[in-house]
């Protein structure tokens, strides 16, 4: 088969839409040899995708340069369909929500939605953006020949928000970068830990800054649970000042560090040498750190919402995403009971095995084959 992809999200965007195109493009490439790959994306910023590039198995398309800047999104839009129709593609994947107008009927369309939390939670979104996304997402779930989900709960969604045939609509779980699997030894995470003046022990806590990611949570809940740092890695958003000023007021400055940015490498390492990983979010189409932090072999607290018990499994433990005081609680018998850790441990690499990039792209060369004419 010649498959082509819609991945933009792989060579522009370094987290996010960005991890699961490259994590699924990679492991296509490596499990899957005897079929031709095309990438179609505007551009390429910051050497994203190199690792995909350099195995010499896939072929990039990039726009003409008379449709580079602004008009690479008018390309990506519409006039990709006469790119597409040149490489005689069997089937055309959207990565990322979205699909291209006037894809060649021979062309077979699956599109990869990944949440409708704009649609469940408009209040985070702003009205342009929201009816943006609603235009985009309604047109692929309605002209795709198969919608993928990366959950069950998004899947629940599609039906619900966009009246798509069930039959059509089929859940591929995201998988993580194969890395995270594979365990450092000791000494190599207690020089990581000196190298980045870590305490011995901490709290991870892995994603963007906002509300709906609710780090507030955690740090109210950091009040009740002594001798003990938490580590926060991602981008500030503006709700950043709202967790800012309650660590001021309660005196929390010294027990809160915010790395710079961080390569996959070190992302890694901080996820393997965290003594638990905390995720309160409020809503998630899936939950990819909770993932990481599973197959890093690190306990897990969540919330108790649908696609975060999907991508947690039976060894996490679950909290409703604004109660401090249970998280504190639950954080206290984590660290204290190792019992307990060692059990929540072995459960979640037992659970995580379904998520390895092995698993979850065979079944996408499952669904491919399933519609190759």
């Amino acid at each position: 088969m010649r498959i082509g992809f819609d991945a933009k999200r792989a060579f522009m965007n370094s987290s996010g839409l960005g991890n699961y195109s490259r994590t699924l493009i990679g492991s296509l490439l490596d499990n899957f040899p005897g079929h031709e790959y095309v990438a179609f994306t505007p551009a390429i910023t910051n050497n994203l995708g190199n690792e995909l590039t350099a195995t010499g198995k896939l072929k990039v398309v990039l726009p003409p340069k008379l449709l580079s800047g602004l008009l690479s999104s008018w390309w990506r839009s519409s006039m990709i369909s006469e790119d597409i129709s040149a490489q005689h593609l069997d089937i055309f994947h959207g990565l990322s929500n979205e699909l291209p107008k006037h894809i060649p009927f021979s062309t077979k369309k699956v599109v990869t939605i990944h949440d409708l939390i704009f649609l469940r939670h408009p209040e985070w979104y702003p009205f342009i953006d929201r009816n943006i996304y609603y235009k985009k997402f309604r047109y692929a779930c309605k002209n795709a020949d198969v919608v993928v989900t990366v959950s069950e709960q998004t899947r629940q969604d599609v039906f619900h928000y966009f009246n798509t045939a069930e039959e059509k609509v089929k859940v591929i779980y995201q998988s993580c970068s194969d890395h995270f699997f594979q365990c450092e030894p000791g000494n190599v995470l207690m020089e990581f830990k000196a190298d980045k003046k870590l305490p011995e022990k901490y709290i991870l806590y892995v994603g963007t800054i906002e509300e709906r990611k609710n780090l507030f949570t955690l740090v109210q809940a950091l009040v009740h649970v002594e001798g003990i740092s938490l580590v926060v890695i991602g981008s500030k958003k503006k709700y950043f000042e709202k967790v800012k000023a309650f660590i001021d007021s309660n005196g929390l400055q010294e027990r809160i560090i915010f790395p710079a940015a961080t390569s996959a490498r070190e992302l890694k390492h901080y996820y393997q040498a965290a003594a638990a990983f905390v995720y309160p979010s409020r809503y998630e189409g899936f939950g990819i750190p909770v993932i990481e932090a599973l197959s890093s072999r690190v306990p897990v607290i969540t919330s108790d919402t649908p696609a975060l018990k999907e991508a947690g499994g039976p060894g996490t433990i679950y909290i409703h995403p604004d109660d401090a005081v249970t998280l504190a609680t639950k954080l206290n018998q984590v660290l204290q009971d190792s019992t307990l850790r060692e059990k929540m441990i072995s459960d979640g690499l037992i659970h995580v095995k379904q998520f390895h990039s092995k698993e979850t792209s065979a079944q996408m060369m499952k669904l491919y084959n399933s519609i190759h004419p």
